[in-house]
């Protein structure tokens, strides 16, 4: 773990690049390197040639069976992300690359259209941004999900997004025009009101306050939106939680869900060294905290609890937002996702 705040780089989450764990060669600094000589990294983006743009999804605490990510790799830089590890799939690492090498699914928008166009598609909810966000910054000018949103109006099947980029209100258009069909609803992620911890744990996403505002004018655009305080972390931004949703409802916000923290693989040692760089006072608290909840380790990947948690901590924390949710008007679950509006281009209406 590294304990030097010097190696802190404005705008990025993680400080270095750790070991890629499927690779058998590591970047290892000369002896005379000096992190604070080294220039911010700057983002690339590579072209994703993908064949297939529906990921499926068996996991039993997730709420759809089919998923859609336009990017891989995210530059918001989130350093708790879970999804970092998936990068070493690539050939990159979890850290620096994960938020620096971004590839681009540019035909997602084709591959998507001629998903729905086969036979074989059965018309159900799709969740966009449940791995990577789908309205990273450099969404605004490549206008991927745009577009992939408009071949779901198209053809009216139905989609959920959950995103930490205000960006998404620029698509209240789209996603009203679904959810007039029962076909949109969102999510927007909130883990803290702080836009100082922001600045630090989520450096390219946008401010809490702009997510607030994105909620409002999706809401006035119809569609359904939630909140989802993820992720909680206990020790940090747990005490938070009945601001969020007392801002939320205030927002426009219809419902609330939370997730408790998950440090998945080489994450769990990223986040323990942005903590030491950035709350070094806080580090054994939070860790402890965690532990607590993942059954003495940093990491519980197993369903049912990976999300919650278990222990006091999370007892108390369930019951709490519970409550808090209820006195703030906020429901425990949005409304259903419907199918019935699906039809293909040249599909002929029936009276019956």
């Amino acid at each position: 773990m590294s304990t030097n705040p010097a190696q802190t780089i404005r705008g990025r989450g993680a400080a270095e690049n750790p070991p890629n764990r499927f690779l058998p060669f590591a970047r290892v600094p000369l002896p005379d390197y000096d992190p604070t000589e080294d220039p911010a990294p700057q983002t690339q983006f590579f072209h994703d040639n993908t064949k297939s743009i529906l990921a499926r999804n068996d996991s039993p605490d997730i709420p759809f069976t089919f998923s859609l990510n336009p990017y891989r790799g995210c530059e918001h830089g989130c350093v708790y992300c879970y999804a970092r590890p998936t990068h070493e799939y690539l050939g990159f690492s979890a850290g620096l690359d994960f938020e620096t090498r971004i590839v681009v699914k540019s035909d997602a928008p084709e591959l998507l259209r001629k998903q729905f166009l086969s036979r074989a598609w059965v018309p159900q909810p799709v969740g966009v941004g449940s791995a990577t966000d789908a309205y990273q910054p450099a969404e605004r000018q490549l206008r991927i999900t745009r577009r992939c949103l408009e071949v779901f109006a198209e053809f009216r099947n139905p989609v959920g997004v959950v995103t930490k980029n205000a960006l998404i209100a620029r698509d209240a258009d789209v996603l009203g025009d679904l959810a007039r069909h029962d076909a949109a609803c969102a999510f927007l992620s909130i883990t803290t009101l702080d836009a100082d911890l922001a600045r630090k744990m989520e450096p390219r996403a946008s401010a809490p306050a702009a997510r607030l505002r994105a909620v409002g004018e999706l809401r006035k655009a119809g569609v359904p939106v939630g909140v989802m305080v993820a992720p909680v972390i206990p020790g940090l931004t747990d005490h938070e939680a009945p601001a969020i949703l007392r801002a939320a409802a205030d927002a426009g916000a219809i419902a609330a869900y939370y997730v408790v923290l998950r440090l998945p693989l080489g994450v769990k040692d990223m986040f323990a060294d942005w903590l030491t760089r950035h709350y070094p006072d806080r580090v054994d608290k939070v860790l402890g905290r965690i532990r607590d909840v993942r059954g003495g380790q940093l990491n519980d990947p197993r369903f049912g609890s990976r999300m919650r948690g278990e222990g006091l901590w999370a007892d108390t924390f369930n019951r709490l937002f519970r409550v808090t949710r209820q006195k703030a008007g906020l429901s425990d679950a949005m409304p259903a996702l419907s199918a019935a509006g699906f039809r293909r281009p040249g599909q002929q209406l029936t009276l019956f």
